[in-house]
């Protein structure tokens, strides 16, 4: 694979006509009625709020309309019809909707369409995060929207005031851009019976924001623009699946799914690989990020990041791979030269490593590698560094970098969505939900053909940990015309970049459309767009992509 490496700086369908932003409300008002709380029965409808504003996009002016608003969204089987009570086969639609006791979902997003641009002609990709539990609020603040929050460095930053500025790296100069909260993240809210099953798990998820996306092209006449997903970590898998969803039992060809610090099998990450015994995979596709974190902290000898990688990447698949798949086999002499092997990519001691019998996780990495100097490592990204809170403790207890950027992101977007996009009076934004969404979530996923071939014709039982790799691949054998966009950086711990490699490598499809795929990675974490010089790169890169797949401008 030819590496990219990223070094820090000094550092309905619509006429061809139709135009891409919609019909402008009242600037900076809500339009009356558009309350955000559920009717009197505990049901939503659809509000909004539309603005205006430009950006500057590395010297280019971009005016656009903004919408920020919901979209209410059904489980699945959900019909928008009713029989007639006297038996009558003619439908009708059913009466007093806010009544019906199917559990709901209202989608916040906020949409941002270039003015006096073809909808026609004009890409547009929808940008979420992950979690699952994760607001868009991260990519929109940090990647592509047209303001950005500012966090220069490695360090924790000074409390408020933050500072927002003009975003040079807005993909507003490539596509029109929809950023989504799923389901009790953000403004989005779920109510009704059963609300958590609903819509708390892989595949009700990816229902969801199905139903999400076909909304908004028939919303705004979006049906004949090039279409684009933007996930982002469990964004990855939600992409995954939505993808294959869209394509399959929706008709819709999308032009691209951009992948950004992807995780697809989660049986190979590194948190709880010891959960698994017996599969090693996923200590082998830490290493290479081990070595960069261990080269970032001066923890090993090696003049250049990018050849430390390659022989961090062969050493994985090959000696290590095969130390590992010996078990208990594995004589003292070999056990000692692994382990002198591993000292030298991950600078962790000898003897540390041979008490984890080889394998170490990733917390007990983040916490041994600066175990010396009371600093834990950070996760998202491997860049950053804390004071350990308990130096007893066996892996790492918090991660660095959220604690140092999250709350001028929090800050920033609260701000912002209520001062300029004048939306959320009165409401309260998750950030995060995970005290909401993961206690319910379901993490099981039925991949595609997964509903038979047991023994007897018995259904076969998903695997306990998602693994959606069969799902890109469906949607890539049903329309070989989508191509992918996986990107990641080097510094991430949480998804590491190897790992997406691999998984993409193995995906269960023809060779040839192996050439779908194209890769870029970059000297930052898990938040690529973080680092600003990588920040550039990144938006560099995903404009033509979008470009060369879409037609665009």
């Amino acid at each position: 694979m030819k590496r990219v490496v990223v070094f820090f700086a000094a550092l309905s369908l619509a006429a061809a006509t139709a135009m891409a932003a919609p019909p402008s409300d009242k600037k900076g008002k809500e339009k009356e009625g558009d309350k955000p709380e559920a009717s009197e029965a505990g049901f939503f409808k659809p509000q909004s709020s539309t603005t205006s504003g430009s950006v500057t996009v590395e010297g280019k002016r971009i005016d656009y309309e903004a919408v920020a608003g919901t979209i209410v969204v059904h489980a699945k089987g959900w019909d928008d019809v009713a029989k007639k009570p006297d038996g009558d086969d003619k439908e009708k639609p059913a009466a007093g909707a806010e009544k019906n006791p199917n559990a709901e979902a209202s989608m916040f997003y906020v949409a941002y369409f270039k003015r006096g641009a073809a909808a026609g002609s004009r890409p547009v990709t929808f940008v979420f995060n992950g979690g699952p539990g994760s607001s868009s609020m991260w990519l929109h603040m940090g990647a592509f929207g047209p303001r950005r929050i500012t966090t220069p460095g490695d360090t924790h930053l000074p409390p408020a005031p933050y500072h927002v500025v003009n975003n040079d790296f807005s993909l507003l100069d490539a596509s029109d851009l929809v950023f989504i909260d799923a389901p009790g993240t953000g403004f989005s809210r779920v109510a009704g019976d059963d609300k958590e099953k609903a819509f708390f798990g892989v595949d009700p998820d990816a229902t969801a924001f199905c139903s999400f996306v076909t909304q908004f092209l028939s919303k705004y006449g979006r049906w004949n623009s090039p279409k684009y997903l933007f996930g982002e970590s469990y964004g990855t898998p939600r992409a995954s699946v939505v993808v294959n969803e869209l394509e399959r039992n929706n008709d819709v060809d999308m032009n691209g799914v951009i992948l950004l610090s992807a995780v697809l099998s989660f049986d190979m990450g590194p948190d709880a690989p010891s959960n698994n015994p017996g599969v090693d995979i996923a200590y082998q596709l830490a290493l290479p990020t081990f070595a960069a974190t261990a080269w970032y902290h001066h923890k090993v000898s090696a003049p250049e990041l990018g050849p430390f990688l390659d022989e961090a990447e062969h050493f994985a698949m090959t000696d290590y791979a095969l130390a590992l798949a010996q078990g208990a086999n594995l004589t003292d002499a070999q056990r000692d030269s692994i382990a002198a092997r591993l000292h030298d990519f991950t600078g962790l001691p000898v003897e540390y490593i041979k008490k984890a019998n080889l394998r170490i996780t990733g917390g007990e990495f983040e916490k041994m590698l600066q175990d010396d100097e009371d600093q834990t490592t950070g996760r998202l990204d491997t860049r950053f560094s804390g004071p350990t809170l308990d130096p007893l403790s066996k892996s790492a207890e918090y991660d660095p970098q959220s604690a140092a950027i999250s709350a001028a992101y929090v800050a920033a977007f609260n701000s912002y969505v209520r001062k300029d996009l004048h939306y959320g009076e009165g409401q309260t934004y998750r950030p995060t939900a995970y005290d909401v969404v993961s206690p319910h979530w379901v993490r099981t996923h039925l991949p595609p053909g997964g509903g038979g071939g047991g023994r007897g014709g018995a259904p076969m039982a998903p695997p306990n940990a998602a693994n959606v790799m069969p799902d890109l691949a469906s949607a890539l054998k049903y329309n070989p015309e989508l191509k992918v966009f996986l990107a990641g950086g080097y510094y991430d711990l949480a998804t590491p970049f190897y790992e997406g490699i691999y998984q993409m490598h193995h995906l269960p499809m023809p060779e040839k459309l192996q050439a779908n795929i194209e890769y870029h990675y970059y000297e930052s974490g898990h938040m690529v767009y973080a680092h600003e010089a990588s920040l550039k790169q990144l938006h560099d890169n995903v404009a033509a992509f979008i470009r060369k797949t879409g037609h665009g401008e």
